[in-house]
């Protein structure tokens, strides 16, 4: 999944106007690969028209998928640590422009 975030990235980071959803796209990546430790401080007022184009280009369809998941993992409980990491990433989908990605 980390790889596909960064291919996706590279790809938006060529064009002037797709660079900002590649780094976007660079910092899913990294909080795909390593989650457990972090917390996310959402701050929609830094960038609101740039988070709601990423709400509706992409933020929705990404956020259903990822709380798929987190609901697949959901049903047992070895599972429940990484479902809540899945809700992180679905969190962090929805409004990723402002977002701090904190290491605790």
């Amino acid at each position: 999944m980390a790889l596909v975030w960064y291919i996706m990235g590279l790809l938006l980071c060529i064009t002037v106007i797709g660079a900002p959803f590649g780094l976007m796209f660079f910092k899913f990546g990294n909080l795909v690969l390593w989650p457990f430790g972090t917390t996310i401080r959402i701050r929609f007022e830094k960038y609101p028209i740039m988070n709601i184009i990423g709400l509706i280009v992409f933020g929705v369809a990404t956020a259903a998928g990822y709380l798929g998941l987190a609901l697949f993992f959901a049903i047992t409980i070895i599972g429940i640590p990484f479902a809540k990491q899945w809700f992180k990433l679905a969190k962090l989908t929805l409004i990723p422009f402002g977002a701090d990605i904190i290491k605790r």
